[in-house]
């Protein structure tokens, strides 16, 4: 079995995971001999980017064995399609030492490239150059027309003027000889799951985003960003949510109320994405931050 723990930002899944692998550890779920966790937090998976995004610390990591944390420099672009293949390597260790794998995070695509039945077909650099070339001769009219012919799910799906998706069903269909939209994620589990959401429906989670953002700062997440940008770091990593906010305060675009203030909003916008993504997936039980604690007795029954 695998257990995720998923939905909005700063609604206590991390403390809802610990909660759950220290039951286990306990012995409360029987069949395991211990637990470890999973992230599933795409800007967690970069090293120094630790105020920002909420990331466990060191003495948590020393109770509680974390996987896929601290795994890229943030000149690197993450990619899906890696952590897929590392993140569910780690779930087979953890089975095989009998031990609970619990999933965590936020990163709604992360989440179904670990769980459920999705491919992530590899690319041509030449293949897709050729193919742009012919649509930018031909036009996207026709370069659509051509998918139809080979993929007509897909083409249904896609505008023409939207080229460049075309292009890629086009050249995943040229490399793998299926349509792309056989690739395409279904709500299928590759193994035996649980998915829990924690999520307040009686209150906003506005207090507690600002409230987070102002101990982050107190923190050091401006110094942080510092040595991020001296870090060079790439186009992923510096969209993460709250260090553009901090760059631009320290390039004296914002003043610190400003920059909190913005860093609250996008947090909250972020939020509200994050519980429309996990709230399409008929799968998942949803729980109030405050009944977190209940998953191992859910699980018991």
């Amino acid at each position: 079995m695998i257990i995720a723990i998923v939905g909005p930002t700063a609604t206590g899944k991390t403390a809802a995971s610990l909660e759950l692998a220290r039951a286990v550890r306990a012995g409360k779920l029987p069949g395991y001999r211990d637990a470890e966790i999973i992230n599933a937090d795409a800007m967690q998976l970069y090293r120094g980017m630790d105020i920002g995004t909420a990331k466990v610390g060191p003495e948590i990591r020393a109770e509680v064995t974390h996987h896929q944390l601290d795994v890229l420099d943030v000149s690197e672009d993450a990619s899906v399609a890696a952590y897929q293949r590392y993140a569910r390597a780690d779930i087979a260790a953890i089975k095989a030492r009998g031990n609970l794998p619990i999933v965590v995070g936020g990163s709604g695509l992360y989440v179904r490239a670990l769980l459920d039945v999705i491919e992530f077909p590899g690319t041509d650099p030449e293949l897709r150059a050729a193919l742009q070339a012919e649509a930018e001769r031909v036009g996207a009219e026709v370069m659509h027309a051509r998918l139809a012919a080979v993929d007509p799910e897909s083409a249904a799906r896609l505008e023409a003027a939207n080229t460049r998706r075309v292009i890629r069903a086009l050249e995943v269909f040229e490399l793998t000889g299926r349509p792309f939209s056989a690739t395409m994620p279904r709500r299928e589990y590759v193994a035996p799951a649980r998915q829990f959401g924690l999520i307040d429906e009686t209150e906003p989670l506005a207090e507690r985003i600002a409230a987070r953002t102002e101990q982050m700062w107190r923190d050091g997440i401006v110094g942080e960003t510092r040595r991020l940008i001296a870090a060079d770091w790439g186009k992923t990593a510096s969209k993460a949510t709250g260090y553009p906010q901090c760059e631009a305060y320290l390039r004296g675009e914002l003043s610190a109320d400003e920059a909190k203030a913005a860093i609250t909003l996008a947090t909250s916008q972020l939020a509200r994405k994050q519980r429309s993504w996990f709230r399409a997936d008929p799968r998942i039980t949803w729980l109030s931050p405050s009944r977190g604690g209940e998953i191992v007795s859910m699980l018991g029954a």
